[in-house]
């Protein structure tokens, strides 16, 4: 096992186990992947959701632990993220275990090897902080994958994709036709998959025997996604539409959106140095995308119509 790079068995499972998940009920879902530690961005996100018109349920779909190596702000965001819905994404699966995969991330050969040694430094760095908090037994408690239905519709929410918690099969470089995709949901039986994992979003549409599906990964809640941009993302999916959409569609009457999520981008760059200053290794791997963005635009996202400019 190379760490950072192999993807443990133990992250694997298959889309008619995500699709026999016992399923939970709502009329509004916010799923959060990659909050990243941002206590800013989830403040955001609270408040976004206590702005909501009617009730509204929320999913943290793995990864909300990464920056927050401060063990005040670690033990803040698990508290609050395990009053909701959680999943383990790799970062707390690896925090809760043994960490012979590194950080867990099962990177592809299209990222170097520089940001998988700097991603298992920062993960070692963390796992202190966990222990401080005597967070493993909380985090492996939490499921790798879950179930919701809405207006009747069935919603798998993931962290990587409907085989492996920290798969790459729904990166944006990695979908194709989306002849898998459609396969999984096929599978899952379901209509909408919410993921993230890959850092990056995408949203696309495919075609089943069952209707059209839509997948929907977030990219990062707590760190900006889009080139010369300082918000992060959520993924809304709700009988009434987002007041507040960046991209969206309609899936038999429910709104499926990625909504901003604009923190206090001064407060959070001040939080994130005071814990990973100059010559770190979150500061080497992620400083200057949480300045000025990743080289990702929004047409790089978007499948299923011309976006708007950001």
């Amino acid at each position: 096992m190379q760490p950072g790079r192999s993807c443990p068995l133990t992250y694997r499972y298959t889309p008619a186990a995500v699709g026999a998940a016992p399923a939970f009920a709502c009329e509004t879902l916010y799923v959060i992947g990659g909050l990243y530690g941002n206590d800013c961005a989830l403040e955001a996100i609270l408040g976004m959701a206590a702005a909501e018109v009617g009730p509204v349920k929320l999913a943290f779909n793995g990864d909300f632990h990464w920056f927050d190596r401060d063990p005040d702000v670690f033990a803040r965001i698990d508290a609050e993220v395990l009053r909701h819905r959680a999943l383990r994404g790799n970062v707390e699966t690896e925090l809760a275990g043994d960490g012979e995969a590194g950080c867990g991330c099962a990177y592809p050969a299209t990222v170097s090897d520089a940001e998988v040694e700097r991603s298992n430094a920062i993960m070692a760095t963390l796992r202190d902080t966990a222990r401080a908090c005597a967070a493993a037994s909380r985090l492996a408690a939490l499921p790798m994958y879950g179930l919701a239905t809405i207006a009747g519709l069935r919603v798998a929410i993931v962290h990587g994709d409907l085989h492996s918690l920290a798969g790459w099969s729904y990166a944006h470089d990695a979908l194709g036709d989306g002849a898998a995709l459609a396969a999984d949901c096929a599978a899952a039986q379901v209509r909408i998959v919410a993921s993230s994992h890959t850092c990056l979003p995408v949203a696309l549409e495919v075609e089943t025997a069952a209707g059209r599906c839509v997948l929907m990964n977030n990219g990062a809640a707590g760190m900006p996604n889009f080139a010369d941009t300082d918000f992060g993302l959520v993924t809304r999916i709700g009988t009434t539409p987002a007041r507040d959409a960046l991209y969206g569609t309609r899936l038999d009457g429910l709104y499926v959106d990625a909504v901003p999520v604009r923190y206090d981008t001064a407060v959070w760059r001040e939080r994130f140095l005071a814990q990973w200053p100059a010559g770190s290794a979150a500061h080497e791997s992620y400083f200057r995308r949480i300045v000025s963005g990743p080289r990702h635009r929004l047409h790089d996202a978007v499948r299923w119509r011309t976006p708007a400019v950001v």
